[in-house]
């Protein structure tokens, strides 16, 4: 399963966003510079009080589908 390691940094707004369905996408960009687009709905896994801060693995399926996300480190 292929997947690429992104730094996601969101407030708490913008991820109030993403979750009322105001934005369907998220753009992060991976730790070698590539931008990185992945369904908003993904963002419900991982989101905090103070929204998402870190570094994270998203894997894919070999057709490209998004399949999940881990938290590698803050």
């Amino acid at each position: 399963m292929p997947s690429i390691d992104v730094v996601i940094r969101l407030t708490q707004e913008e991820c109030l966003a993403h979750y009322e369905g105001r934005a369907q996408n998220v753009l992060a960009h991976s730790l070698d510079g590539r931008r990185v687009i992945f369904p908003a709905t993904a963002l419900r896994r991982i989101v905090g009080r103070d929204g998402v801060d870190g570094v994270y693995r998203l894997s894919y399926s070999d057709s490209g589908k998004f399949e999940s996300i881990v938290r590698l480190h803050r």
